[in-house]
């Protein structure tokens, strides 16, 4: 679950990361209001769960209220576009008013988790700022990566080392040290997978400010932390996977037009990928799980059909702990309560298959039926192309 730059900076300060004075704003007047409680000049930041927003136009240095209000109403309520975000964009809602800042160096301090080596893995760079994409492309030896060893988690020294290797003057150090703690320890204790602040900058003045940050948080262990889940931003999902999330569907939106029903992750991304062999493209990822009553595939088909796109639905079900005829029962449902008239193909095997397939053969529906998975998605992209 990802969160807007003004919650995570709320977050981090909690954990001693020094961060400018600002305000949120929803209109062009709270805008200029927040602004003359700063007072001098101020940055217009555009909060949307999306990097890359200062290229886009999305960040905005005002030096008068003038300027406020036209970079307040040029933003808000309009969707802004990086290349994170795709076409589509992101809407804007809200405004973050913030002091400007007097910047000497810009630098990179991100926290993710390595899946590889099962870590937390802090990777920094002295060249911080809107370019770090590319630099970190084509200067790959200018990024410093440390791992921490979860027995003892990251250490002073640690965070000592990162900070002289990103050439700061020594005056610096015990100041970046506890910011760079600060974000690990906000890393661990709230279950985050990412924290990412670009930048984190040097001011003039010799402070060290974090001016930007990211974080995203995982969502298997937001039970535990409410405060967290609270910050949760649904306009800024895609509402297909928001209206599913909702009902405990794993469920994840993508650009074809054959809409998937799976049981199983490792069987849905098996799915997609013998949908695109087959020269089509999958809709979405949607994994039912275990145990899927009737009215839990009725759910998933209601996800499915709010891609306006599919024109055709695949459901594939190995079941074990799943049982076929419950699967039929929910799809034969399905069918006749959302009057689904698109094609469907029906791939069952494992417990209960015979008379899963009773169910199905019996329905008196029209329902394409497949023994394999390579012939269920051959099916599947020929009638999504007859649909077409």
């Amino acid at each position: 679950m990802d969160i807007h730059e003004y919650q995570a900076k709320e977050l981090l300060t909690k954990f001693g990361v020094p961060i400018p004075r600002g305000g949120l704003a929803y209109s062009p007047e709270q805008a200029t209001y927040r602004a003359s409680e700063l007072g001098g000049a101020v940055v217009v930041k555009a909060q949307i769960h999306s990097g890359a927003r200062g290229k886009a136009g999305g960040v905005k240095l005002c030096r008068n209220e003038r300027e406020i209000e036209e970079a307040a109403e040029s933003m808000l309520g309009r969707k802004l576009v990086t290349h994170q975000t795709g076409p589509a964009g992101k809407l804007v809602s809200r405004l973050y008013i913030e002091e400007a800042t007097n910047i000497d160096r810009e630098i990179y301090l991100g926290f993710v988790m390595d899946r590889a080596s099962e870590r937390i893995v802090v990777v920094a760079s002295a060249a911080g700022g809107m370019d770090i994409e590319e630099i970190s492309a084509t200067q790959p030896d200018t990024i410093i990566r440390v791992t921490v060893d979860p027995a003892v988690g990251m250490q002073q020294f640690q965070a000592r080392e990162l900070a002289f290797g990103l050439g700061v003057d020594p005056e610096i150090v015990n100041k970046l040290v506890p910011a760079i703690m600060g974000c690990y320890r906000a890393f661990r204790d709230l279950d985050a997978m990412m924290v990412e602040i670009n930048p984190l900058v040097i001011t003039k003045e010799k402070q060290v400010l974090a001016l930007d940050a990211k974080m995203s948080f995982d969502e298997n262990a937001l039970f535990r932390r409410p405060h967290i889940a609270e910050l949760r931003d649904k306009s800024q999902e895609d509402p297909r996977e928001t209206y599913a999330s909702d009902r405990g569907l794993s469920y994840v939106g993508l650009d074809g037009d054959i809409g998937c029903i799976v049981n199983g992750a490792g069987l849905a991304m098996a799915t997609l990928d013998m949908i695109k062999l087959a020269g089509g493209e999958p809709a979405n990822f949607l994994d039912i799980g275990g145990g899927a009553s009737p009215e839990r595939v009725t759910k998933s088909f209601r996800a499915v059909l709010r891609d306006k796109n599919v024109r055709a639905i695949l459901v594939n079900v190995f079941a074990g702990i799943n049982r076929c005829d419950w699967v039929a029962k929910g799809v034969v449902d399905a069918v006749k309560e959302l009057n689904i008239t698109m094609p469907i193909v029906v791939r069952l095997a494992g417990t209960n298959v015979e008379e899963g397939r009773r169910i199905i053969d019996t329905s008196g529906l029209t329902v394409i039926s497949a023994d394999t998975l390579a012939e269920a998605a051959k099916k599947a992209v020929e009638a999504a192309k007859k649909a077409a």
